[in-house]
C-alpha cells in the first residue's frame, strides 16, 4: 500500500514530463508509421519522408499534447487558433532542423536513414517539449 502511494505521488509530481513522454512516445510511433513506408517502400527521399511524416505526427500531437499533457481544455477558436500557430511554428522550426539533419545525413553523405531518423527523433522531442512547455502552453502547463 505504501509502494502505491509513492508512485501515485511521483505520478502527480511528474505528471506533465510523464504525459508528454508517453504522448511523445505515440506521437512518434505516428511519425515512424508514416516515414518507414514512404522511405523504405516508396523510395521517397529521407527529407521527403519526413516532411509528410511530420505533417501527421504533428496533428497528432497538437490534438493530444493539449487537453492530455498541458491541460488545456478550452476548444474554443479564440483559444485553439493561437496555441495552433504557436504549436505548429514551434514544430516547425524543430521539423526543419530534422529535415535538414536527414538531408545532409542521409540524402546527401549516404548514411541510414532508419538510424539517422532514430537519432534525430530524440533531438526533437527534447526541442518540442520546451517549446511547448515555455511558449504554446505556458499559461495553462502551471495550472
Amino acid at each position: 500500500m505504501a509502494g502505491m502511494k509513492k508512485l501515485i505521488s511521483f505520478i502527480k509530481k511528474h505528471y506533465d514530463i510523464l504525459a508528454y513522454l508517453f504522448f511523445g512516445g505515440l506521437t512518434t510511433v505516428v511519425n515512424y508509421v508514416i516515414y518507414l513506408p514512404c522511405l523504405n517502400w516508396l523510395q521517397l527521399s529521407a527529407s521527403v519522408s519526413n516532411v509528410i511524416a511530420w505533417v501527421f505526427a504533428v496533428a497528432f500531437a497538437f490534438l493530444t499534447n493539449k487537453p492530455f499533457v498541458f491541460k488545456s481544455r478550452d476548444w474554443s477558436a479564440r483559444v485553439v487558433w493561437p496555441e495552433l500557430v504557436k504549436f505548429v511554428g514551434c514544430r516547425v522550426s524543430s521539423g526543419a532542423l530534422e529535415t535538414l539533419i536527414l538531408l545532409v545525413s542521409v540524402d546527401i553523405l549516404g548514411g541510414n536513414g532508419n538510424l539517422w531518423k532514430l537519432i534525430t527523433s530524440v533531438l526533437v522531442i527534447i526541442i518540442n517539449y520546451f517549446g511547448s512547455k515555455l511558449l504554446v502552453f505556458k499559461n495553462r502547463a502551471s495550472k
